[in-house]
């Protein structure tokens, strides 16, 4: 799964520092939009043809590995 991560980039330089796709300016927030609007991964593929579809698995993997975090409870 970390070859999956290492197609995630993060340049402050580009998009703020958002993180991107290989280094092109599609962010993963970009890639996560559109699979809310409801489109599918061949969808996404055809809309945007430079990306992979592992581009796609990465994009949803670092989503994932973001979310997943301890709830702390203060008392």
């Amino acid at each position: 799964m970390s070859d999956l991560l290492a197609r995630i980039t993060i340049n402050p330089k580009q998009c703020s520092g958002r993180p991107c796709i290989r280094g092109m300016r599609i962010r993963v927030s970009d890639i996560l939009d559109l699979f809310v609007a409801g489109l599918d991964a061949e969808q996404i593929l055809a809309e945007m043809p430079d990306l992979e579809a592992d581009d796609l698995k990465a994009a949803l993997f670092y989503a994932s590995r973001k979310l997943d975090h301890p709830v702390l409870v203060v008392a």
